[in-house]
């Protein structure tokens, strides 16, 4: 439960960050100015939208990061309790893969350590196409060259 809603503030959190994001001004935004665009500046009072959205996206920011750095804390303490106590929703009902790490390299388990599945289909009776001599190949018609073009000056 906890969990779930921790995934639902997160994602608002995202989404608010890159509104405000995209609603400040760049670097080049006085260049613009004179066209009209200086005006919008007035609308969050006379020092402009700078330190209301900045201040904003430093907290969301701040929220952010910490919200991450508590969920991956909060992973690695369910990862610590099993596979037989987190709740790995569908995924549970798989077994796992039988590998064992070499290096930096996983290689798959001799093939006697995987257990057979439980509804094994047997496999399909090979097609075996039936033995007739290859066609005689057609022969190919050979490309003529074009009538040359008259021309019609006379020359």
């Amino acid at each position: 439960m906890i969990h779930t809603l921790l995934n639902v503030v997160y994602v608002l959190i995202a989404i608010a960050m890159i509104v405000l994001i995209l609603l400040q001004r760049g670097a080049g935004a006085q260049a613009g100015s004179g066209f009209g665009a200086g005006a919008s500046g007035t609308v969050f009072g006379a020092r402009g939208s700078a330190n209301f959205l900045s201040s904003s996206t430093k907290w969301l920011a701040g929220i952010f990061f910490a919200l991450s750095l508590f969920m991956a804390w909060q992973a690695t303490r369910q990862a610590g309790k099993g596979p037989e106590k987190a709740d790995l929703g569908v995924m549970s009902e798989l077994p796992a893969a039988a590998t064992k790490p070499v290096g930096s390299q996983l290689t798959p388990a001799p093939a006697g350590a995987l257990p057979a599945p439980a509804a094994a289909t047997p496999a399909p009776a090979p097609v075996i196409a039936p033995a007739t001599p290859p066609a005689a190949a057609a022969p190919q018609p050979q490309e003529t060259a074009p009538p040359p073009v008259e021309d019609s000056k006379g020359g």
